[in-house]
């Protein structure tokens, strides 16, 4: 006797005959190169801190994490970040980078709804306060330590 697919197999077949195949080599080449050109930034950042600043290890790794967030929440801003992570997937994502943009994102999609039912409203319930808190306490000591020595 022969036994009929069940609906779940169907299904599964179905599914595997439509979806495309993903370019995995393709995908993991664009991840190499986007993620490799941010970790490139932020070794510029940290020999600038280091070489130019003269700051300490310590220091300069604190400097580096500040310059690379705000970067990610700059260009997030601009609407640069979305399509490098388009093209570069989790090489734009895993980088600090994408931490910024992942707070970001949320807000900006919210700002004609104004400062705080718009962005602070969205940035609080998609990352948490303690995020949005601490990374705002962060760069202010960043800037702070910058202008008024080391």
């Amino acid at each position: 006797m022969k036994k009929h697919p069940t609906f779940e197999e169907l299904y599964q077949k179905r599914v595997d005959e439509k979806t495309p195949p993903s370019p995995v080599v393709k995908n993991c080449i664009k991840a190499f190169i986007v993620g490799g050109a941010i970790c490139v930034v932020g070794q510029a950042v940290g020999q600038f801190a280091t070489d130019v600043l003269e700051y300490s290890k310590e220091s300069t790794a604190g400097f580096t994490a500040i310059v690379m967030v705000f970067l990610g929440a700059f260009f997030t801003g601009l609407g640069l970040y979305d399509n490098l992570a388009r093209f570069g997937g989790a090489g734009a994502f895993v980088p600090i980078t994408g931490f910024s943009n992942s707070i970001v994102s949320p807000a900006m999609e919210f700002k004609r709804e104004g400062y705080v039912l718009g962005i602070g409203a969205k940035m609080f319930s998609i990352a948490g306060a303690v995020l949005v808190y601490g990374i705002g306490t962060s760069v202010l000591y960043g800037l702070i330590l910058v202008l008024f020595g080391k």
